[in-house]
């Protein structure tokens, strides 16, 4: 379970997005000090950081220059400014992407994803995924569960590489079509639903308290992997 630092003084705002993200699978810590968030860096490792601009004591720009002086921490600018040299300037100080209030619990999350992705990238590759059921082998498209062999459409294959990949992260339809289809362009949110219970049938998990592919009411899917 990736953890998320939310750095916003606005109490009601900061508990929202609380909300977001734990809802969608990650451990949140929260302050509104800029001098608290850099300190909580340092001492808690985060995986991520979602900062605003705008802070009580020092403003978020600050605490994004200063934290890349020790840390390589990914960091999402929050702020409700929407000129252009605004945003540059967080991107400047070391900010990796922005979102600009109001935004949507869509957005937000679509955008801490598209961070993830990234890092993911820069790191090592994973060339397997392993949870003592289901085996994925990235690098030959290969799944077997309980060692027995599947076969899979190549769009069957991504979703479940997706999740797997994601595991315990809720991802959105939007997300699992941007990232699972081949032309995501025009496809409903409903053809990602029919997706995942032709996927299940397939890996012989049908939809209940215990299948590894969980639908989040109004989130969206997160992979989980079962009891033993």
């Amino acid at each position: 379970m990736a953890t998320i630092l939310v750095v916003e003084d606005e109490v009601k705002l900061r508990d929202v997005l609380r909300s977001y993200l734990e809802r969608a699978g990650f451990a949140v810590l929260g302050t509104g000090s800029g001098a608290e968030a850099m300190g909580l860096a340092q001492t808690a490792t985060p995986d991520l950081m979602v900062l605003d601009l705008r802070l009580p004591d020092i403003a978020g720009e600050e605490v994004a220059r200063e934290i890349r002086t020790f840390s390589g921490l990914p960091i999402l600018m929050l702020t409700a400014k929407t000129a252009e040299e605004d945003r540059i300037r967080g991107l400047e100080v070391g900010a990796d992407d922005y979102l600009t209030k109001p935004f949507s619990r869509v957005e937000l999350l679509a955008r801490l994803q598209a961070i993830s992705r990234r890092q993911v990238s820069r790191s090592d590759p994973v060339t397997t995924f392993d949870d003592g059921t289901l085996h994925v082998d990235f690098a030959h498209q290969e799944v077997t569960i309980d060692g027995n062999p599947i076969v899979l459409t190549p769009t069957e294959y991504r979703l479940l590489a997706t999740l797997a990949r994601h595991q315990g992260q809720v991802l959105s339809s939007d997300q699992l079509i941007e990232l699972a289809w081949d032309d995501p362009s025009g496809l409903a949110p409903s053809r990602v639903k029919y997706a995942v219970l032709r996927l299940r049938r397939k890996l012989g998990w049908d939809e209940g308290d215990d299948t590894p592919i969980e639908t989040v009411r109004g989130f969206g899917y997160r992979y989980r992997s079962k009891a033993r």
